[in-house]
């Protein structure tokens, strides 16, 4: 299936809804999948995910039951920063004014518009100038993303960054409606994973409870799609722009405004 087709199935939803990030409602996923997967259970792209030949390897006994999850109604900044069984991805002063939170898919088309086009400015004006930290959480929504996502932190951490921002570039080559292992693989090996490792890294089931973790605490929190975004206490539901980024940061500076989230 071309590109544009399956990643337009992977936000029909919020794309009709005009929300600028990728994901559905809790009201449609009953009748979007049956899949028991976390990587797309609660808030899966699209039911075409049941076509997808290889099982998800971030099984999910109770997504079958999204109303029952527990969600944080106001989660406090020590909610937001809970300690991770994974390290945190974070780049910036742990100082810095502004903490922005950002939970990405890396099959998600606005997660991709993000990080080539506004986080390079956001590097450049805020990160390195340690007014923002940025910490990027992994909330993978179907299989293919999932698997990826499992392969992305099998990456040495000083490449972490380096092999999202490849994904991303190159999704039109690994992005389909079938896991396609070999793809994946292809993009992973650009940073030196070599393909024993990469077999390997995908039965990694430490790994894979791991990050069941970070995207279970991400719907916790009130994560619903891709990109959410948290600056310090406050949720945001769709693709943020630089302008909004820079009025968030004058707000800290200019005005003591606690967006600023702690270090665990």
């Amino acid at each position: 299936m071309p590109l544009n087709r399956a990643l337009g199935l992977l936000c029909v939803a919020a794309l009709a809804a005009g929300l600028g990030a990728c994901g559905a409602t809790v009201s449609q996923t009953a009748s979007l999948t049956s899949d028991a997967s976390v990587v797309g259970a609660a808030y899966p792209s699209t039911g075409a995910d049941r076509t997808e030949a290889i099982p998800s390897p971030l099984a999910d006994a109770g997504a079958g039951s999204p109303g029952g999850r527990e969600v944080i109604e106001n989660p406090t900044i020590a909610d937001i920063m809970a300690p991770s069984p994974l390290p945190e991805m974070s780049w910036g002063s742990t100082t810095a004014p502004v903490t922005i939170v950002q939970y990405a898919s890396l099959t998600c088309p606005h997660c991709r518009n993000f990080h080539l086009t506004t986080y390079p400015e956001l590097k450049r004006r805020f990160i390195d100038t340690g007014k923002v930290r940025y910490i990027l959480r992994e909330f993978p929504i179907g299989k293919t993303s999932g698997n990826a996502t499992i392969a992305l932190r099998c990456a040495p951490a000083d490449r972490y960054l380096d092999l999202y921002g490849k994904f991303m570039e190159q999704q039109a080559s690994w992005v389909s409606l079938e896991v396609r292992l070999d793809a994946i693989y292809a993009v992973a090996r650009q940073v030196g994973m070599t393909r024993p490792q990469f077999d390997a890294c995908l039965q990694n089931q430490g790994m894979i409870e791991s990050l069941k973790w970070v995207k279970e605490r991400g719907r916790k929190l009130g994560v619903v799609g891709t990109p959410n975004f948290f600056i310090g206490d406050k949720l945001i539901k769709k693709e943020l722009t630089i302008a909004e980024i820079a009025d968030y940061v004058e707000q800290a500076e200019h005005h003591g405004t606690p967006t600023a989230a702690a270090s665990p």
